[in-house]
């Protein structure tokens, strides 16, 4: 039985797509696989803020379409991209290992995000970003940045930019490693809910492959990706509005944190528990920072990007 493997176009994409083949390969070695790249909406639509064409669900749509049709077998995504309500008859089959899901500073070597000169150009395409960069360092100009790794790391050495805010695990997959000046520790920037995590997703009707995958996922990822995403979906948000958070195993448990922050970065809430269970552990920071008041800066940050 061949195993279709369908992700975007992107170069990182198709590395995760082949770090998913190759954990198959090693609990499954006599299975062939093909890879189906797919160019999505917000490969396509690169010139216009994510938040105004529907979020990163572009990025998975025609994908999940594809799935949906039995078009292809699994698909690969980054976790952080997928909604946390899926779309109907569609499953997350298996969480791979996750990678380093710090933020980071992308310039030249011994850069620093206090060490950035006053009114410095700074881009990304996370709102999430912007809000915690403008809540320490509201002298900065926040510039969109869209586009893979190697646009990103172009527009950067052409100048258009002086520094850039991208995530660890991106780079470090696509080697990088180089690129960064400086890892962004949770205190001063929270990456995003699931941030570093390789999602497998394929059809809740498919017995065949959900028992083969289910071999393949980790179980530590599996349950800090749960809390992650349970504060994200009872808080009623997704990449359109500043959140973060993560979690991290405390002892036998875990530790979230978690925070919503005003767009303009006037306002940064923060939340630290811990607690046994992953889902009620998310729920339960979500309580926590709509009691503080999050609610109004998440209605907000919605009404920004209408």
């Amino acid at each position: 039985m061949e195993i279709r493997i369908a992700s975007r176009r992107s170069p990182l994409a198709r590395r995760q797509a082949e770090l998913f083949a190759v954990a198959l390969s090693e609990a499954q070695p006599a299975v062939p696989v093909r890879f189906v790249t797919v160019e999505t909406e917000g490969d396509v639509r690169q010139d216009v803020a994510l938040s105004r064409i529907g979020g990163k669900g572009v990025f998975t749509q025609e994908i999940e379409a594809m799935l949906r049709r039995g078009e292809v077998d699994v698909a690969v995504h980054s976790l952080k991209d997928l909604p946390t309500a899926l779309a109907p008859g569609l499953r997350i089959a298996a969480l791979l290992p996750r990678e380093d899901p710090r933020d980071v500073l992308v310039g030249p070597q011994g850069l620093t995000l206090g060490g950035l000169p006053y009114g410095a150009r700074v881009g990304t395409s996370s709102p999430r970003r912007r809000a915690q960069l403008l809540h320490q360092r509201p002298d900065l100009q926040v510039l969109e940045l869209r586009g893979n790794v190697g646009t990103r790391l172009r527009r950067l050495a052409e100048g258009e930019y002086d520094a850039l805010i991208m995530a660890a695990a991106g780079l470090l997959r696509d080697g990088r490693a180089d690129a960064i000046a400086q890892y962004l520790e949770p205190g001063e920037m929270l990456g995003a809910p699931a941030q570093g995590i390789i999602a497998v997703e394929t059809a809740a009707d498919r017995k065949d492959l959900l028992a083969l995958l289910r071999r393949l996922s980790h179980r530590p990822t599996e349950r800090r990706a749960l809390s992650e995403r349970t504060l994200l979906m009872e808080l009623g948000s997704g990449c359109s509005v500043p959140v973060g958070a993560l979690a991290t195993g405390h002892g036998r448990g875990l530790r979230l944190t978690a925070g919503v922050f005003a767009p303009d970065g006037s306002t940064a809430m923060r939340v630290t528990l811990e607690g046994d269970r992953a889902a009620e552990l998310g729920r339960a920071a979500a309580k926590e920072l709509l009691m503080g008041g999050a609610g109004r800066i998440l209605a907000e940050a919605a009404d920004d990007v209408r």
